[in-house]
């Protein structure tokens, strides 16, 4: 999806083996694997213990603007949730991962409302009753809880996937674009104006809810031909 728009492939990790997690930064607890080659991400802690036992892992590349990210999902155990970050940085411009910022162990609010601004879209919203009976693909604007975009989930309960699906997001200035195996589910512009500035570059994370175990394989980020307008 989006081909017609990407250029330089800037980034590639097949996500197969432990070696391409080199650098990765777990916050929560959690536990990888690797079997069929790809990368199996699930959480250690009972589901019991709400948010704490919920868990993201950040990519250490510093991306820029202007681009599309692009990786393989495959969701072996429901319920849960599935969300990548992107354009994350620290909300005076600090790496995300700087150890200046507050320590972060999981708990959503320490994301969206914590000292670090990012974009974040939901997808395979699968943890609670009311988003199993009508699923969404939800994107978020932090700092803050803002729902700022929403589209309809294409994605399959676990008894009926397929191998995988390809995610596609793109981020361009105020653009973002997200499908999945080439069905687009949402495209927003941001205004800049009610909910803070237009995010730039920065880092990604993938988070999920436990007891989600998923896949991860084959993670791409393109450098796009020109800013959209």
């Amino acid at each position: 999806m989006y081909q017609n728009w990407i250029d330089e492939l800037i980034y590639e990790n097949p996500l197969c083996s432990p070696e391409d997690l080199a650098g990765f930064q777990m916050e929560g607890e959690a536990a990888s694997s690797f079997p069929r080659n790809r990368w199996r991400l699930e959480g250690t802690r009972d589901p019991g213990e709400g948010q704490a036992a919920n868990l993201v892992v950040w990519c250490p590349e510093e991306f820029p603007d202007h681009i599309r990210i692009s990786w393989e999902y495959r969701p072996i155990q429901e319920p849960g949730l599935s969300i990548l970050f992107f354009a994350a940085k620290g909300r005076q411009g600090e790496d995300v991962l700087d150890p200046s910022l507050a320590k972060r162990t999981g708990p959503y609010d320490q994301y969206h409302s914590g000292d670090i601004n990012a974009l974040h879209v939901s997808y395979f919203r699968r943890k609670h009753a009311r988003e199993r009976s009508f699923t969404t693909c939800n994107l978020r604007k932090s700092h803050g809880f803002h729902l700022v975009a929403q589209g309809a989930d294409p994605l399959p309960g676990i008894s009926d996937m397929k191998e995988s699906y390809r995610i596609s997001l793109l981020k361009s200035g105020p653009h973002v674009r997200f499908a999945i195996d080439g069905l687009e589910c949402f495209r927003w512009q941001d205004s800049g104006k009610e909910r803070g500035p237009v995010l730039g570059g920065g880092k990604i994370g993938f988070r999920q809810m436990t007891p989600l175990i998923a896949e991860y394989a084959n993670l791409e980020v393109h450098a796009l031909k020109a800013p959209l307008s």
